[in-house]
């Protein structure tokens, strides 16, 4: 078995997840009382935050590759970045990591393929939804993205506002079906949970569209290769 390297606390509400469903599908692989070999390093999350509302990518970059380097080091043999907008810096990191970073969006794109999605909602913080490196990824294999463009702002604030605290509210969970809604009758064959708090919100039992939930999708890719599948 491989050890996992994870980078989290972007929220440490999200990496919790993580840690939880890659122990529990490594168990369901091997039985027993085998759970996974895990590195786990989590940053204050309130200086990424900051980073990002300055637009200073850069810098954010620099503490996530001060964690991966860490990981390294210690004996990680790949990395898994626990949030999907902080994937905007994997380039940066790509330059002086030399263990693979297992890429939430290339893994979201192969379930998607897997079920034939061609047109599909994307739904994030606002990074993720506004800019390029995640949902571009997307559009260059050839599957149309539908953003909320309507509904940006309120979107981001339920996630930075509830969802990172932990507050689950009955209201929000009503938002986010409608806004699923839209983008069913836009045309979308399924919805992207592109942000990993989204997870603790919406499940498939609350839409009839196909839910990717992003942060178990990029669970089951980092327990198929720590397993060698």
């Amino acid at each position: 078995m491989k050890t996992i390297g994870l980078i989290g606390g972007m929220s440490w509400e999200s990496t919790v997840t993580y840690y939880t469903r890659i122990n529990q599908l490594i168990n369901v692989q091997l039985g027993g009382l085998h759970s996974a070999k895990i590195l786990l390093a989590s940053v204050d999350f309130d200086e990424i935050e900051k980073c990002q509302l300055a637009n200073e990518w850069e810098k954010s970059g620099e503490i996530l590759e001060k964690e991966a380097l860490k990981l390294a080091q210690a004996g990680a043999d790949f990395l898994v970045i626990c949030t999907n907008t902080m994937h905007k810096v994997v380039p940066q990191l790509e330059k002086t990591v030399t263990i693979p970073i297992l890429h939430i969006a290339d893994a979201t794109i192969a379930a998607l393929n897997a079920q034939e999605i061609k047109k599909v909602a994307l739904l994030g913080t606002k990074y993720t939804m506004e800019q390029d490196f995640y949902k571009q990824r997307i559009i260059d294999k050839g599957i149309d993205v539908w953003i909320p463009t309507d509904d940006i702002e309120q979107i981001n604030q339920i996630i930075f506002d509830e969802l990172c605290h932990g507050k689950i509210l009955p209201h929000s969970k009503e938002v986010f079906c409608t806004i699923i809604e839209k983008a069913a009758k836009a045309g979308a064959e399924g919805v992207i949970l592109g942000c990993t708090e989204i997870g603790l919100l919406i499940q498939q039992a609350d839409v009839s569209m196909p839910v990717f939930d992003t942060t178990e999708i990029h669970a089951q890719q980092a327990v198929d290769l720590a397993l060698g599948e």
